[in-house]
């Protein structure tokens, strides 16, 4: 790869927390970002300590050292676009807005991570509204699953018209774009975006794999190198749903829970 070649790398940072085990969080988010050939960069918010069976234990970053982690990246190399996963906190969300507002920062994907696959809560109760009141109006989309999309939209989510419902009930709280993924709802896969008040439906047929862990991460990360790469939104969503339906048809198995996908299944 020649100079001219590596300058025109997408340039994507991740905000998120740790996994250890590699399968989700800041560790999914930048192989998902080498597998689009997208130069990705990190602001760490939580180290946890968890595997494909539990979250052992997570230990917060204090907000000012994830505020001068963003300073860092962004006074030397400006990202293009910024996913957003675990906040953990409502400090640390305060945090993540200030930076993020005071760059101006392009294409934001915020993925309001609140529990893990393994159930335990990623995001602290009283941290909920702050995400709302501060990250919502700075996302250009916003990526719940179905759990998550019924706590913001505080709406009960049981089959495709309910996702419609839900999804134009958390369009008042945000100008962003609203994507509700279907991979928790029985039946098909289908994910519902919803862009300046136009619905796409982007449907795929369910992998026969239960190792789903850190597909969220997976789902937001693609998609925000995507909108790096200058794709419309709901182009953006369409590849990164392709690109995740081939990372779970690749069936990597590994760990005693929902093992992590195989996010080098295109290389």
């Amino acid at each position: 790869m020649n100079r001219l070649e590596t300058a025109q790398m997408p340039r994507v940072l991740t905000i998120a927390g740790s996994d250890c085990s590699g399968g989700a969080g800041i560790q999914a988010d930048l192989k998902t970002m080498t597998a689009h050939k997208a130069y990705g960069m990190s602001v760490i918010t939580a180290l946890t300590a968890q595997n494909t069976t539990e979250v052992a234990a997570i230990h917060a970053v204090p907000p000012e050292f994830v505020a001068a982690q963003i300073k860092a990246v962004f006074d030397d190399i400006p990202p293009q676009a910024s996913k957003i996963g675990m906040t953990a906190n409502a400090g640390l969300i305060a945090a993540i807005a200030a930076g993020l507002k005071a760059y101006h920062a392009p294409n934001i994907v915020l993925d309001p991570v609140m529990t893990a696959e393994s159930g335990a809560r990623l995001l602290k109760a009283d941290a909920a509204q702050a995400l709302i009141d501060l990250l919502l109006p700075l996302a250009d989309i916003i990526t719940p699953n179905k759990a998550e999309a019924e706590i913001l939209s505080n709406f009960t989510i049981n089959n495709h018209e309910d996702m419609r419902t839900a999804a134009h009930k958390l369009s008042k709280l945000t100008p962003a774009a609203v994507l509700i993924k279907g991979g928790h709802m029985a039946g098909d896969a289908s994910d519902l975006l919803l862009y300046c008040g136009e619905e796409f439906w982007f449907s795929a047929p369910r992998v026969d794999n239960p190792n789903s862990h850190g597909t969220g991460c997976t789902l937001s990360s693609a998609i925000a190198c995507r909108l790096a790469e200058g794709k419309s939104v709901p182009e953006a969503c369409r590849l990164a749903k392709e690109y995740l339906t081939d990372a779970l048809q690749a069936g990597l198995d590994l760990g005693q829970g929902k093992g992590p996908l195989n996010h080098c299944c295109r290389l």
